[in-house]
């Protein structure tokens, strides 16, 4: 199994930075696409950035020039960087990961995950 745990949520002034933080843990034999999802009250999840397993990113148009997504394969680790923050980025930020884990030691099979999410509130 995989898991994969969020940090660097946090209360911030409009303009303000936060960093967030999404790594996996388990029985990871590789990650393939990682990605930032967000989640406003009333509204559906919306991808924010991916990254894949090259480094090839993709962005919302609405957080392009002021977040940036990055990964470190060694720590199985996804970052998002946001700055400029403003009062409409306030949601709940989910990481999301693909890739292949140990089902046995001599098995593998493909996941999906989720993490359980991190709030991100920013006051104007």
């Amino acid at each position: 199994q995989v898991q994969l745990v969020e940090s660097g949520g946090g209360l911030v002034q409009t303009g303000g930075s936060l960093r967030l933080s999404c790594a996996a843990s388990g029985s990871v034999v590789r990650l393939n696409t990682m990605s930032w999802y967000r989640q406003a009250p009333g509204e559906q999840r919306a991808l924010v950035a991916e990254i894949t397993s090259n480094g090839s990113t993709n962005y919302a148009d609405s957080v392009k020039g002021r977040f940036t997504i990055s990964r470190d394969n060694a720590k199985n680790t996804v970052y998002l960087q946001m700055n400029s923050l403003k009062p409409e980025d306030t949601a709940a930020y989910y990481c999301a990961a693909t890739g292949r884990y140990w089902l046995t030691t001599t098995r593998t099979r493909d996941f999906d995950y989720w993490g359980q999410g991190t709030q991100v509130t920013v006051s104007s």
